[in-house]
């Protein structure tokens, strides 16, 4: 595989020398002389100089040969732009994008740029996860597929807490795929009976979740 990171900083740098420890084939383009004089002591041939934004600096580079292309500098304009052109003019197939700023998540979304990574978003979701009181936890949307898989701790005193799957009263367009319960994770079957304290992750359509959240916190009654 051949891959070109734009971005010399400490992600872009580490991501670049992970991918060479495995094989792969890697460019890194920095904009900065001083940091690409740095980094060129280590990559040495691997690294390049010059602003991605440029097309003749992605073309010295072999973009049209690129598998996928990595954008990860600090500036979001600059990775938008340059995933943009990745894709629409020299058709890679695979490109990821760094978001610094979560505000402008929407924006590479809107332009087709996907998957878009923003750290801050990512550990909120892992705040999400270590902390039940946040309740639902999204761990993937499927944008393509117009699918979602969520999380749900089961409260103790919730309507789903000792009913079988069947039993619970989900709305069409959902289906509870797994359950973990003291550690170990298993497909349940239609008259497995869920417990509180269990998290159960669930497929569905997008916009469910108001729908389904009640079933499985203590205020679900009613």
């Amino acid at each position: 595989m051949y891959v070109i990171v734009i971005g010399g900083g400490k992600v872009g740098w580490n991501l670049a020398r992970e991918l060479m420890d495995k094989g792969e084939e890697v460019t890194l383009i920095e904009e900065d002389r001083r940091r690409y004089l740095v980094i060129e002591q280590e990559l040495e041939h691997a690294v390049q100089y010059g602003d991605a934004t440029e097309l003749w600096v992605l073309e010295r580079a072999g973009i049209a040969r690129a598998d996928l292309v990595i954008a990860v500098t600090g500036d979001d304009e600059d990775n938008m732009l340059v995933c943009q052109v990745a894709k629409e003019k020299y058709l890679v197939d695979r490109i990821i994008a760094r978001v610094n700023n979560p505000r402008n998540l929407q924006h590479f979304k809107l332009l087709g740029i996907q998957p878009a990574v923003s750290a801050t978003d990512l550990i909120l979701r892992l705040i999400e996860h270590e902390v039940p009181r946040y309740g639902l936890v999204h761990l993937l949307a499927l944008e393509e597929e117009k699918l979602e898989i969520i999380e749900l701790e089961v409260a103790e005193g919730s309507a789903a807490a000792g009913m079988r799957v069947q039993d619970i009263r989900l709305p069409e367009g959902s289906l509870i795929i797994s359950v973990l319960r003291g550690g170990e994770g298993f497909v349940p079957k239609a008259d497995t009976v869920v417990e509180g304290g269990d998290e159960v992750l669930l497929v569905l359509d997008p916009g469910l979740e108001e729908l389904i959240t009640p079933q499985f916190t203590e205020d679900g009654f009613g």
